[in-house]
């Protein structure tokens, strides 16, 4: 299952979960386009409880959007948080880091990603 949501003070939150469906891949490479195309300035959390794993093709479509994306990432997005539980050592934020000029950190837990967004996101109305 593949969610993209739009929270109070600028935040998305993309949540890959289970159950997985068939259409987890075109779902979440959707939700990537609608992530760039979001005006920003916005946090992102990105909890990745499911383990659908992306086919050759999917693994492209993201790595070209990567790609065509990044200029535009930099400039909307604030931050990012990543939550990847039983993943305590995952080197997601070190290959993200390297992607985007805003601050990238990966947390088992959805309340540590919260806390670590805080800082970047818009004050409360």
């Amino acid at each position: 299952m593949v969610r993209l949501d739009l929270e109070d003070r600028g935040l998305l939150r993309l949540v890959l979960d289970v159950p997985t469906a068939p259409t987890d891949e075109a779902d979440y490479l959707a939700a990537l386009h609608r992530i760039s195309e979001q005006p920003g300035p916005f946090v992102l959390l990105a909890s990745f409880a499911g383990q659908a794993m992306l086919s050759q093709a999917g693994e492209k479509a993201q790595a070209l959007w990567f790609k065509a994306t990044r200029a535009r990432m930099n400039e909307t997005c604030r931050a990012l948080a990543m939550v990847r539980p039983g993943k305590p050592g995952s080197r997601s934020a070190e290959v993200f880091g390297k992607l985007w000029s805003f601050p990238v950190a990966v947390f088992e837990a959805e309340d540590q990603a919260r806390d670590f967004l805080q800082p970047f996101m818009d004050p409360p109305a």
